[in-house]
């Protein structure tokens, strides 16, 4: 009886000595901690176990709760240095004290600096800089609770070797910031492509959109999302399986030696819709030949294949060579050629593209073109075509990562713990359908991360909409229109900051390249909110009132900086009259005021500035040169 009580003692104590502390993904070597604030540092433990935190002369305890839980308030500590930190048996290296940003939002926010390559090369290779980190959150949702963790990641500094996956926005970014403080930097990167805002919130502030609620009960079912996923996987397996099975082409067609005689012609880059094809919105797959000339300057090198972006699927051949393949739409297709692989004289490239649903084509105004480090071919003219088979679209698949509360849950309720200076945002563009809730729903997202982190004046800065998609040259309703307006009514919470990036996306990509002038118009924003700098001008002009006399409507600006930027001739205004039909008007400058009018209306209502999905006619500025936010001055019902 002795023996076994002995035992049984010598054995919890032997537990209790070789327990290991468990500590969140976040709290590891080479983080970098937000200074001047005190700071959480948590983990778990078996219950009861002694905690014990030690951090230069600092010596710090705690012990784990029933629940397995336990943390300990670090003393607020000033910027830089390099630190270590022991918590029981586990050693942290190489920690540094600096400002936290979380980065979050959809895939411009996610989008990697090696996508955004072509703009920033020069500066790009071989940027370093040992005190800007980005820890970036792997992705995970969960319907039913709040994750304790998230599932992977650690914090690395920017070097060569990494900073080509460095988001490209957070990155510029931090790069404004850390030029003008001299402080680290560290960036916790926590972004999904395509998810709307609803996916961010947690389910008690989506109680206020019960559409959103009776999606979540329903996803909270595991039985509910296996038979979602069973019959998008079975339905997507068929549809490809017929595809292959069907296309006349498969398997044959990418060979040199094939007969493009009795092929159509097409201009590449282009829709075929667009194209006296007779394709017309045809959806399946359609094989695309093109002859080239390789002079022997390009013979043994490696090259690379550019083929700009296309609607949906590709694979690439050269001269019978597979060369690479994308299988959706928006990602650059950059294809390696190897050496050898191209030969002097005639050669071919054939392309099988796959369009799964609407207008397939090769988008245009991208590059198409093969090069080497002296030589550029240009694949841009006439190609052959054939239709290998043509299918009814394919339904689109389920995105379990977009429902409500799944991202909130997975990605973001996980770090609240971990101190944070602020929030950069860029988000909005899956929900343009419905502007009207995002009215509730973005403001909503702001007041509930402020709360989760227990600072209710948290700087949130956030991306309003780029141009995109094809202009207009008549006044036109316009989704993106609307959403950008909330985005600039959401700036009436304090501390909240809007890049407005109209003048930066480009027609034909909803990821536009150009995320340095994101990131400076971002950091602009920090500089007058966060690191209170009053003097920055962050903003171009926001509408503020209007005042009508005769015709002609008077309107008023805030952040007009050093005064609104002369033009010759203001465009982008469009005014109406009580029948609510908008033409486009004439606009001056006067005294930092924009007067409007139009001969076409006497009762002047209301008036709208940049009001469309691509407002590339716009060109209100300050003389800072930042753009004014599209706005209308109709005020809407709460």
């Amino acid at each position: 009886m002795m023996r076994s009580l002995f035992f049984l003692v010598w054995l919890t104590a032997s537990l209790n000595a070789t327990a290991i502390v468990r500590l969140p993904k976040l709290i590891g070597d080479g983080m970098v901690l937000q200074h001047n604030v005190p700071l959480k540092i948590w983990g778990w433990a078996n219950p009861d176990e002694e905690i014990t935190l030690r951090f230069n002369k600092l010596k710090l305890s705690a012990t784990a709760a029933a629940d397995s839980s336990w943390s300990i308030i670090l003393p607020a500590q000033k910027a830089g240095g390099i630190h270590s930190m022991t918590i029981n048996n586990i050693t942290l290296n190489n920690i540094t004290f600096g400002d936290v940003w979380l980065c979050s939002g959809q895939s411009n926010m996610e989008l990697p600096i090696y996508r955004v390559i072509d703009l920033y090369r020069e500066e790009i290779i071989g940027a370093e800089n040992p005190m800007i980190r980005m820890f970036a959150v792997q992705s995970q949702y969960n319907y039913n609770y709040s994750e304790k963790d998230i599932k992977g990641g650690e914090w690395k500094a920017l070097t060569p070797e990494n900073v080509l996956n460095f988001s490209a926005v957070a990155y510029f970014f931090a790069q404004e910031i850390y030029n003008k403080y001299q402080i680290p930097i560290g960036l916790i990167h926590a972004a999904y492509g395509g998810s709307p805002v609803e996916a961010w919130l947690d389910e008690a502030s989506l109680q206020q959109f019960p559409n959103h609620v009776k999606t979540l009960q329903q996803f909270k079912n595991q039985a509910y999302c296996d038979s979602i996923w069973r019959s998008d996987n079975e339905r997507n397996h068929q549809w490809h399986s017929l595809l292959n099975k069907n296309d006349r082409g498969f398997g044959e067609w990418y060979k040199e030696d094939i007969d493009t005689k009795d092929w159509g012609a097409m201009y590449i880059p282009s829709y075929w819709a667009d194209q006296p094809t007779g394709l017309g919105t045809t959806n399946g797959v359609i094989w695309f030949r093109k002859n080239f000339k390789v002079s022997s300057s390009m013979v043994g090198k490696v090259a690379e294949l550019r083929l700009g972006c296309i609607v949906d699927a590709d694979s690439a051949f050269i001269n019978g060579v597979y060369v690479g393949n994308i299988t959706y739409q928006y990602p650059p297709r950059i294809y390696k050629v190897p050496a050898g692989l191209l030969k002097e004289g005639e050669n071919t490239i054939t392309v099988r593209v796959i369009s799964n649903t609407g207008n397939g084509g090769f988008v245009p105004d991208k590059f198409y073109r093969i090069t080497t480090n002296t030589d550029t071919i240009d694949l841009k003219g006439i190609w052959h075509f054939k239709l290998g088979t043509d299918m009814p679209a394919l339904a689109a698949q389920t995105f379990f990562q977009w429902k409500p509360a799944g991202l909130y849950n997975g990605m973001i309720a996980p770090l609240e713990n971990y101190a944070v200076k602020g929030v950069i945002w860029y988000q909005g563009e899956s929900n343009t359908e419905n502007p009207s809730e995002y009215r509730q729903s973005f403001p909503a997202l702001i007041k509930l991360w402020r709360t989760k982190w227990n600072n209710p004046t948290m700087p949130f800065l956030y991306v309003q909409l780029a141009n995109f998609m094809q202009a207009h040259n008549m006044p036109a309703e316009s989704n993106w229109a609307e959403l950008r307006n909330v985005q600039r009514e959401t700036l009436s919470l304090p501390n909240t900051g809007m890049a407005v990036a109209i003048d930066i996306g480009e027609w034909n990509d909803i990821h536009p390249l150009n995320k340095k002038e994101v990131g400076y118009r971002l950091a602009l924003w920090a500089r007058k909110i966060a690191y209170n700098d009053k003097r920055v001008i962050a903003s171009g002009p926001l509408y503020q009132s209007m005042t009508v006399k005769g015709n002609k409507v008077m309107l008023s600006f805030s952040d007009v900086g050093s005064g609104l930027k002369p033009v010759e001739k203001l465009k982008g205004f469009a005014i109406a009259d009580t029948d609510g039909k908008f033409v486009w008007a004439y606009a001056t400058i006067e005294n930092n005021k924009v007067v409007v009018w139009s001969d076409e209306v006497a009762n002047p209502v209301e008036v709208r500035y940049a009001w469309s999905n691509n407002p590339e006619e716009a060109n209100l500025y300050n003389k800072e040169g930042l753009p004014a936010s599209p706005f209308t001055t109709k005020k809407h019902k709460k």
